[in-house]
């Protein structure tokens, strides 16, 4: 039998081993959950953008007594109602000019303001400069939404995990104080604090502790009864954890998400609450400012003096169009399907 050659494997190649090799490598690098989420986040410009503006609206609120050109209380009623000017620049609507009598007018040169003195967004009918006002009452808007959040945080979270973790009868008389609290107007309870305690920002926060904490507390509770009955809380009863053990290593971090969203939207929901009292004069007592009474003292005079409402209406829509924004951008980042 006629024996056959051997090849040798010198002679064998493998055909395009490069392409092979580019095919099964790994096209982007493993990222952790909150990392994907950042890259997601970041990854939405009008969340970013929103994100920029928020920060840099709190980093001037922080900084306001080195930010602000004037103290915001100060009067100089024969500086009143000065239009908007910066520096020496003739741009129109910021050059100092005012209508009087159908003609245009140096309104700084009428007081007889000395050289170099201006106000980039005016002053209001006491002479108080509207920048500085409308930055420590940004401040103070801002210390209402926190302060509010963190009651909503406070309450909220272990209300709703105790009331979906127990369940039964528990459950069923923790929602009947849900529906009690939520069915009184947040208003009622406002005047009810005034009556109470003294006008300004403590009753605003104890009105807003009351009832602000139901939305969380329903979210929360929606999501334990989802959670535990996942693999892992039941693998951590078995072994023996303690509830509340369980609630902080395994509940607590995967209602992540849903904690960071509902903050985001319970910030402009607690800031124009503030600013809706402070508007109709039973919120921030004088001379503090926040923007419900710099809205409130512009509407005064909107007619002739359309600057003193534009400015504060600007930055409390700023603030509210940008935190909801930014909530959706956390809501698409932190849940994918979200946004199919």
């Amino acid at each position: 039998m006629e024996q056959v050659p051997k090849i040798p494997k010198e002679k064998f190649k493998l055909l395009n081993k490069q392409d092979n090799e580019a095919s099964e490598s790994l096209g982007t690098p493993s990222l952790t959950y909150l990392q994907d989420v950042r890259r997601r986040l970041f990854s939405n410009k009008v969340a970013t953008a929103c994100l920029i503006i928020l920060g840099l609206i709190v980093l001037i609120s922080i900084f306001a007594p080195a930010v602000a050109p004037h103290n915001p209380n100060a009067q100089k009623v024969e500086y009143s109602n000065l239009p908007p000017k910066l520096g020496n620049l003739n741009i129109p609507g910021f050059n100092g000019m005012q209508d009087m009598g159908g003609k245009e007018v140096d309104a700084y040169k009428q007081v007889g303001a000395p050289k170099g003195t201006y106000y980039i967004l005016g002053t209001d009918y006491l002479g108080r400069d509207l920048l500085s006002r409308i930055i420590y009452g940004t401040r103070l808007s801002l210390i209402v939404a926190v302060l509010a959040t963190l009651v909503d945080l406070l309450i909220g979270i272990p209300y709703g995990i105790v009331s979906g973790w127990k369940g039964g009868r528990v459950d069923t008389f923790l929602q009947r104080i849900v529906e009690i609290v939520s069915s009184i107007p947040n208003l009622i309870v406002v005047i009810l604090m005034m009556i109470i305690l003294k006008p300004g920002l403590t009753s605003i926060i104890i009105a807003i502790a009351l009832t602000g904490w139901v939305t969380m507390a329903r979210l929360i509770r929606a999501q334990t009864f989802q959670l535990k009955e996942q693999e892992y809380v039941l693998a951590a009863r078995t072994l023996g954890e303690s509830s509340t053990k369980i609630a902080s290593k395994h509940l607590i971090p995967n209602l992540s998400s849903t904690i960071i969203i509902q903050t985001m939207f319970t910030i402009p929901n607690a800031i124009f609450f503030e600013a809706f009292l402070s508007f109709i004069g039973i919120g921030i007592p004088a001379p503090n400012a926040s923007l419900g009474t710099l809205l409130s003292d512009g509407q005064k005079a909107f007619r002739f003096l359309p600057y003193q409402m534009w400015a504060p209406a600007i930055i409390l829509s700023l603030i509210m169009i940008a935190t909801n924004l930014l909530g959706d951008g956390l809501r698409d980042a932190f849940d994918p399907q979200s946004s199919d």
